[in-house]
């Protein structure tokens, strides 16, 4: 039996790190997407205030089956 996947794109946000912004997204996606079964970076980007990063930034793309 086949099995299809659907994927969204999120974006979660950090202070602390990329690796934490990505946590944060799939997290977050997690609470109303069930079956979640990998995740691809996208994008990192970050917002820089005074020389320094303040806010970190994940693209990423969350992969989950459906039809099952």
């Amino acid at each position: 039996m086949s099995q299809i996947a659907k994927i969204i794109e999120v974006v979660g946000s950090s202070d602390a790190s990329w690796a934490d912004a990505a946590d944060a997204a799939v997290s977050t996606a997690a609470e109303t997407v069930k079956g979640i079964t990998g995740v691809e970076v996208a994008h990192m980007t970050a917002t820089v205030e005074d020389g320094r990063i303040v806010r970190y930034k994940t693209t990423v793309k969350i992969a989950f089956a459906i039809g099952q």
